[in-house]
């Protein structure tokens, strides 16, 4: 069975997405090496993802460019659940599978559908409630130099919640957008 990862590109302040799920920024991010993208593409058997990030991503169709259009670019295949309490609103779109039901029955299905391969999670919000459940097993973080002030952080808890991460591994390839994967540290 592959790993549950959450995978982002931020802001240098910590944001994933600007003001309402703008993705136009990354254009800012340095590039990767030649092929590093579809590396990581091909370990990824299956994307859970949120309802408001692909309503935004519907909505801005005209507007993104090549690489925010599509997962990895384009570079990527295979299934892709969206977590909604409205499934039915969304049913008719044969690219995606929209599920109504916990973080840890989506990951549990998605799991499933990729065997060996990683489930990734791109929404902060169903990573914070994995989080919740112990069942992110690594963090891939990338950093675009660029400052947007508002939107959706990467961790945001009223009140506060630590998690400490270890690094695993620096992305050959990516050393120049700070391409760094991590997993929990888990205390003894």
């Amino acid at each position: 069975m592959g790993k549950v990862a959450w995978g982002f590109t931020c802001s240098i302040d910590g944001f994933i997405a600007g003001p309402d799920h703008d993705m136009s920024w990354l254009s800012a991010a340095e590039p990767m090496a030649p092929g590093a993208t579809e590396r990581m593409a091909a370990e990824v058997g299956v994307i859970i993802s949120g309802r408001d990030g692909y309503d935004a991503a519907k909505a801005q169709q005209d507007e993104r460019d090549e690489m925010t259009s599509e997962a990895y670019g384009g570079a990527w295949s295979g299934t892709e659940f969206i977590l909604t309490h409205r499934p039915h609103e969304i049913a008719d779109d044969a690219s995606i599978v929209a599920v109504n039901c916990t973080v840890v029955e989506a990951i549990r299905r998605a799991q499933e559908i990729a065997g060996d391969k990683d489930v990734q999670i791109i929404s902060a919000d169903i990573a914070r409630q994995a989080l919740e459940h112990d069942l992110i097993d690594e963090l891939q973080v990338f950093v675009a130099p660029v400052f947007l002030g508002d939107g959706t952080r990467i961790f945001d808890v009223p009140g506060g919640r630590r998690y400490d991460w270890e690094l695993v591994e620096i992305y050959e390839g990516a050393e120049r957008s700070f391409g760094r994967t991590y997993r929990p540290k888990r205390v003894d």
